[in-house]
């Protein structure tokens, strides 16, 4: 079984810049049936080939080569919504929990490699701003985002409390205040506001102000606050983020269907959490998928709580959000695994991937042939960021000597591993 907290490969990938010289990903499945050689370089995708047509060009020599004969090459899931400053805390039951600096700095950087384990090489977490913590917390997991500089992707949301009322004014000055720190998104929970219309209108006023992104929890329980968020957000660039939306399933088909065609008018994007809840939601549920993406709505699936009090055994494992998906919510594997690759990743403002010349290197193999598989048991998984292998994650799976084992040649997971 694979290792419960995945550590990066050894020497040759250890963390730093990107390295400049090629890979070659050789004998490499993709979903179109294709099986072939991928070169990367400079981050890139430089070259992508039948298999075997690019091994004469002294890539083998230099020792820069993965043998992926046997596995599945994706673009790298993506986590819109992890909460780097609690994850890994379900254990702590002498009190609250802790956020004392180097626990915070602690917790979301184990967190963040136990995601790129999975494959994430992107990810948003949403910190607390104010009260106890007041700044802490953020500066913890901005510590982290740059020790994990390399390996993956960290960016951060500041949400406060409070942002109406006499107490608002202390909210409003840390939100401020976050974003000249660091935090590159505001976010927040307007549901937990006495005035939850006002505090979206602060919000929106100090996005603006900065030409940062917006990422609001909400149950969206509500229909008519709904509807005025989505028509004050409508003119917001670079976008609005909504989750987990759960309470949005929960509304009548026609009052749901009324509520998703106005947030496609207004470009918001729903992210939702199929392996549960999290602390900004007050109830758990995941959001209508195939109600919203009929609608013409932007859809993405995040993992939320991550073994912390909302969900103590969370995973954060991008390849259990889109197999929910596709078990429990309908939807077709490929579009399952958009929700946590190429629609997550445009949440998170990033560019494009596609396993095709031109495009990011980022690329995650994952044993077996097919999607749908992949998505129902994929423990093997080899993961690259900026043109690199970060991390891999291998599993061996033996049965005991039998005729019928003899017989029908049954598998042995770990045989052939990459070199």
């Amino acid at each position: 079984m694979p290792d419960s907290h995945p550590q990066p490969p050894p020497s040759s990938s250890s963390p730093g810049p990107a390295d400049p010289g090629s890979l070659l990903l050789c004998g490499a499945h993709l979903t179109d049936g294709r099986t072939v050689d991928v070169r990367l370089s400079g981050g890139r995708i430089e070259a992508v080939g039948t298999a075997g047509s690019l091994t004469g060009d002294g890539t083998r020599a230099c020792g820069s080569r993965v043998d992926l004969t046997g596995y599945l090459l994706l673009p790298a899931p993506a986590e819109p919504h992890a909460h780097g400053d609690t994850a890994l805390s379900a254990d702590d039951r002498d009190g609250p929990v802790s956020y004392d600096a180097e626990d915070v700095q602690r917790r979301a950087t184990e967190a963040a490699l136990l995601q790129l384990g999975h494959g994430t090489t992107a990810l948003r977490a949403h910190v607390h701003v104010g009260d106890v913590q007041e700044l802490n917390a953020l500066a913890a997991v901005l510590q982290a985002r740059r020790s994990l500089r390399g390996l993956t992707e960290l960016t951060t949301v500041a949400m406060p409390r409070l942002l109406t009322g006499v107490a608002g004014a202390d909210g409003l000055a840390i939100l401020r205040d976050a974003l000249k720190m660091g935090a590159s998104v505001v976010g927040g929970c307007p549901d937990l506001d006495p005035d939850p219309t006002g505090y979206v209108e602060a919000v929106l006023e100090v996005a603006s102000e900065h030409g940062c992104p917006v990422d609001l929890h909400t149950d969206a329980a509500d229909p008519a606050r709904l509807s005025r968020l989505a028509a004050m957000a409508g003119g917001l660039r670079p976008g609005v983020t909504l989750s987990p939306c759960g309470a949005l399933g929960r509304l009548p088909t026609d009052v749901a269907s009324r509520t998703a065609d106005q947030l496609a008018a207004a470009g918001v994007t729903v992210v939702c959490l199929p392996q549960g809840g999290c602390g900004g939601a007050e109830r758990r549920g995941t959001a209508p998928v195939r109600l919203l993406r009929a609608a013409g709505v932007r859809v993405a699936a995040g993992s939320g709580a991550l073994q912390d009090v909302s969900n103590p055994v969370g995973r954060g494992d991008p390849f259990e959000a889109a197999y929910l998906l596709a078990s429990r919510h309908g939807l077709r594997p490929e579009d399952a695994y958009d929700c946590v690759s190429a629609s997550a990743r445009a949440v998170l403002g990033l560019p494009e991937v596609r396993v095709e010349a031109g495009f990011p290197a980022e690329l995650l193999a994952v044993r077996g042939e097919r999607l749908a598989a992949a998505l129902s048991l994929a423990y093997s998984r080899i993961v690259v960021h900026r043109g690199r292998v970060v991390a891999r994650t291998s599993a061996v799976r033996e049965y005991c000597n039998s005729a019928a084992a003899a017989e029908l040649g049954l598998p042995r997971q770990g045989r052939g591993e990459p070199s």
